[in-house]
């Protein structure tokens, strides 16, 4: 199974993200004809090679037309934006620019780009990927906002270069055949960065609502190194690794550029490489027997449990030695995550000990499909086994809302969002 790894050691930006795919092999004139099928006016791409403390690597970035360029033979110059450190001046060679025109920035709420995505004629699977990693970044602002998911205007989000950014990436990884992202911990940076609401923490709220299942570190960099668009990506799209994925077999490394000169190279580095299937299939049970705990804390160490990587975590009820009433607590975790899983179980709960097996599994591959109702979409899970459709699952959060906006019965806007993720499949 073709899989990367993504070392975030100096940050993650979307641009960061595609610079380094494209480090990997994916042609330029591909990712510009795919982004040409969105239709969204005009722009300019520059994808040139950049040299980050001796480290060569490929710097993506997308111009609008108040981002004023002056071109001579080294220095490319952008007047900063929002995100300033994206726009700052940058030492260039073989540069290649793509799309000169005009355009202007504009804000978008989310309803806004899931017509400009779903209204192309991309792939169905980028446009799922897409409206995912857009649905994580509204959520995220919302939620630090304080205001209903509709109402949110994005700034960044709203920019086409963030559009192209994350719609780029995904076009990228599917054109490697990318079946599997893993990330490590990331570097965010400290310290405070002007935003339109004024100085922000770093990271900043969005960004960090993002990461907060995402292992990170300040670092000692006091710049901003990770994006909201660079954390959406990971947040949907990757796994997160405390190190190298077991069994990854590397083939080749690929660099994206960002834009600050550091003390480390800011370049965000991708590993190409093979996962031998067999792996992802061959796990261990980890199991204890707890009779002298007190059933409130069991959703606190689930929660502990799923958020370290286990793949699942339940308990049954088990009778033990002289009759006692007891729970046997089981989490099912791959082997590079034992250690961290056993030493929450012995941390979390009253056991002092834990055993553990290996198990197989088979399991069904894996899509999203977004069924749209005037009160907003639902995310439908889309289950295959050997190239065969097996099951439809929509997501609860997602029509819990609608129902709750709607007063309709929970149910049945399961029932409807499953009926039209069929309708999209089979019509």
């Amino acid at each position: 199974m073709k899989a990367i790894y993504v070392e975030a050691f100096s940050g993650i930006s979307g641009n960061m993200f595609l610079g380094g795919l494209l480090n990997l092999g994916v042609p330029m004139k591909y990712i510009a004809d795919e982004i040409a099928k969105m239709h969204l006016g005009n722009y300019e791409i520059i994808y040139n090679s950049v040299n980050k403390c001796g480290i060569e690597a490929s710097y993506f970035n997308v111009l609008l037309a108040e981002e004023h360029i002056k071109h001579d033979s080294k220095y490319l110059e952008h007047i900063p934006g929002e995100h300033s450190h994206r726009k700052s001046q940058e030492h260039l060679h073989n540069q290649e620019i793509i799309a000169v025109s005009q355009h202007h920035h504009e804000h978008r709420n989310l309803a806004d780009i899931t017509k400009i995505i779903n209204e192309s004629t991309l792939k169905l699977t980028v446009k799922e990927k897409a409206l995912k990693v857009f649905n994580v970044l509204a959520f995220a602002e919302a939620h630090v906002h304080g205001k209903p998911i509709d109402e949110v205007h994005f700034h960044e989000v709203g920019a086409i270069d963030t559009i192209i950014d994350i719609v780029g990436s995904i076009i990228a990884l599917e054109y490697l055949q990318i079946e599997k992202v893993y990330v490590s911990r990331i570097q965010t940076g400290y310290g405070f960065v002007q935003c339109a609401h004024g100085l922000m923490p770093i990271p900043a709220p969005a960004t960090a609502e993002i990461l907060k299942n995402i292992p990170h570190y300040h670092g000692s960099i006091e710049k901003e190194l990770v994006t909201p668009t660079g954390a959406a990506l990971m947040a949907v799209l990757a796994e997160p690794v405390a190190d190298f994925p077991n069994n990854f077999s590397g083939s080749m490394i690929g660099y994206g550029a960002g834009t600050w000169e550091l003390s480390i190279p800011n370049v965000v580095r991708i590993n190409l490489g093979e996962i031998k299937t067999e792996s992802l299939n061959s796990l261990l049970v980890a199991e204890c027997n707890i009779d002298d705990m007190s059933g409130e804390l069991y959703p606190f160490v689930f929660d502990k449990l799923l958020t370290a990587g286990a793949a699942d975590v339940w308990v049954t009820p088990i009778i033990m030695k002289k009759g006692r009433p007891a729970q046997k607590l089981s989490i099912l975790v791959s082997a590079d995550k034992l250690e961290q899983i056993v030493m929450i179980v012995l941390k979390e709960t009253s056991s002092l000990g834990v055993r553990y097996y290996p198990v197989q599994r088979k399991i069904a591959s894996r899509r999203f499909i977004n069924a749209e109702f005037d009160n907003g979409s639902v995310a439908v899970k889309v289950a295959a086994y050997n190239e065969e459709i097996v099951n439809f699952a929509p997501e609860y959060e997602d029509c819990r809302k609608i129902a709750e906006k709607t007063g309709k019965p929970l149910k049945n806007i399961m029932q409807a969002a499953i009926k039209k993720a069929e309708e999209e499949i089979y019509d």
